[in-house]
């Protein structure tokens, strides 16, 4: 079940890159290269637990579409359970400072 919920992840964290580009016009090549040299998990683990906000974070932010967001994306009820409790705060506390 777990290894489902990974899959799942990394098809969405995919899916959020492939959506920035489409949607936004925003080309996200190193999110991208995060993601294949460390899985959506870890990439996410990264990008959320950084101390300041990613570059693509400020992008979309900029572009107003923070659904865009790996911090969006961490904090669906769904994904919830793969990322500790103090992730998910700076997360939302985040997303709360934006505007998101």
């Amino acid at each position: 079940m777990v290894d489902e919920l990974h899959r799942q992840f990394q098809g969405r964290m995919v899916r959020i890159y492939e959506r920035a580009k489409s949607e936004a016009g925003y080309n996200a090549t190193y999110f991208l290269r995060m993601l294949s040299e460390h899985g959506g998990l870890e990439t996410a683990r990264r990008l959320v637990g950084s101390s300041t906000p990613s570059e693509g974070f400020t992008q979309l932010y900029l572009k107003r579409r923070l659904d865009l967001t790996v911090e969006h994306l961490v904090l669906e009820e769904q994904f919830r359970e793969l990322f500790s409790d103090e992730l998910l705060v700076v997360a939302r506390e985040r997303l709360d400072e934006y505007g998101g």
